[in-house]
């Protein structure tokens, strides 16, 4: 096994990584709602925005990989907490800009995307955050999640950061138990009827550590 930095031949695979982790363990994450297209076009939206010239939370930059043999195995972004959103929003304008898209499906991108307002926790501020947690299938159950995190919070410390934080979703068992492997433990949650009707999970919970 080798941690590396993602690189921009990584964007395929990025995009995969974040389906995967945002739909934790159910069918749709927030790329599936929030764009509505098949998958194979929601990969190739989210695959632009990781080597767009918008730097957010879904680009290369921000991700470390874990390979084996040489190929991509897992894979995570650490980055700091603050002004995460707004970017993952010019990175998506960018992106549609350069595909095409006219602002009445922006605008509805927008609006379908807002359903996970009333129950979304992250780290604040001064927080080194974690997101977008992912194995590929064929290699779970090898150690990959715990090495990727702990590079990502050597990363967050020699970055200054003091606390780190991981969301997801509630009822992901087997993400909880990995973070808590890590030295996570439960920060915050959040819980929304609507939220669940769309995602079928009751909102997001939010571990933190110290690093």
């Amino acid at each position: 096994m080798t941690i590396r930095s993602a690189r921009p031949e990584d964007a395929e695979f990025i995009a995969q990584t974040i389906l995967s982790g945002q739909r934790g363990y159910r069918s749709r994450g927030w790329f599936d709602v929030a764009l509505g297209w098949p998958e194979a076009e929601c990969r190739d939206f989210i695959a632009r925005t990781a080597v767009a010239r918008v730097v957010s939370m879904w680009h290369v930059s921000q991700f470390l990989v874990a390979e084996i043999d040489g190929k991509p195995a897992a894979a995570l972004c650490a980055l700091p907490a603050a002004g995460t959103g707004p970017a993952a929003w010019r990175a998506i304008e960018e992106v549609a800009a350069t595909t095409g898209l006219a602002e009445s499906e922006l605008n509805a991108i927008r609006r379908r995307g807002m359903y996970t307002r009333a129950c979304w926790v992250q780290g604040g501020e001064g927080d080194w955050m974690i997101e977008h947690v992912a194995t590929d299938a064929a290699h779970r159950g090898r150690g990959l999640v715990q090495a990727l995190i702990a590079h990502a919070l050597e990363k967050g410390r020699a970055a200054g950061f003091a606390r780190a934080t991981i969301s997801f979703l509630i009822g992901n068992e087997s993400a909880e138990r990995a973070y808590a492997k890590a030295g996570f433990t439960f920060a915050e949650e959040k819980r929304d009827p609507a939220f669940e009707a769309i995602i079928g999970a009751p909102g997001f919970r939010m571990f933190a550590r110290a690093i």
